[in-house]
């Protein structure tokens, strides 16, 4: 198993380099197809009908010339490093999140950013995306470089079906991994002994571990032993509570999301 397609969004945030250098390195890694896609959140046109013509027209140039500086960024990354991997660009300038999602149906990989409070797209746009594609998304820190991702890799499991999805998501990376654990923190929810017997079969050499730790803490946990074992990638589940109003992440996600410091593929 390995991702033939890989998918990098990009937007206007100042870490988006950091998000396409690994994207590169990824796609140049699994010899995959690289997409990239600039895209922002959708525009909600003013209803004064006077004004709305006129602050369409700025917004889209606003947005144009932006994506334009993308494309550049794009395009120079694979002139100049000379990757093997063939690409291919695409832009939208009005609701960038439901070309991400339409992209992401052909994609085995979307690479994307941690909601980033300089600048962007809004942590919503980064929350539902997850919960929308149909597809493993790795978030790239908006802090820090990366240059190495996948080697060191700490699984985080509960027993829910969207950890289940994502350690089958994270296969390529376990596989070709130097070191990885699957951690449990719910002691409700041990470690079958099934979990290592699978990826064995997949040639995933992992150790398997429990620690014990309040519900309230998982988040911090995982990070803590994320540092503690040098992991450059943690997988995860993706779990949401409820759509009641609007998307509540659950606690460990929710935590991911504010505190990222290392690239984390989530799956839902």
């Amino acid at each position: 198993m390995t991702y033939k397609t890989m998918l990098v969004h990009l937007d206007t945030g100042k870490s988006r380099r950091q998000r396409l250098d690994l994207a590169f390195t990824l796609a140049e890694r699994y010899g995959a197809y690289l997409v990239g896609l600039f895209g922002l959140q959708a525009l909600d046109v003013p209803i004064a009908p006077d004004v709305a013509p006129m602050w369409l027209d700025s917004m889209l140039d606003e947005r144009r010339a932006a994506s334009e500086e993308a494309a550049r960024e794009f395009h120079d990354k694979m002139k100049k490093e000379r990757y093997s991997a063939k690409s291919e660009w695409h832009v939208t300038l009005t609701d960038g999140f439901a070309a991400l999602v339409r992209h992401a149906k052909y994609a085995d990989l979307v690479i994307a950013g941690q909601p980033d409070p300089d600048g962007g797209v809004p942590p919503r746009f980064s929350h539902d995306l997850v919960m929308s594609a149909g597809r493993p998304v790795l978030y790239v820190p908006y802090a820090g470089r990366f240059e190495s991702c996948g080697r060191r890799v700490l699984v985080s499991w509960n027993a829910s079906r969207e950890a289940a999805r994502a350690v089958a998501d994270a296969l390529p990376f376990l596989q070709q991994s130097e070191a990885a654990e699957v951690i449990t923190f719910n002691d409700k929810a041990p470690l079958d002994p099934g979990m290592e017997t699978y990826l064995a079969r997949h040639d995933a050499r992992v150790s398997v571990t429990a620690q014990s730790t309040g519900v309230l803490d998982i988040g911090s946990a995982i990070l803590s032993r994320a540092a503690d074992n040098e992991a450059d990638l943690i997988v995860m589940g993706a779990y949401s509570h409820s759509r009641l109003r609007e998307l509540v992440l659950g606690g460990a996600t929710r935590e991911l999301f504010m505190s990222m410091t290392v690239p984390t593929l989530m799956s839902h």
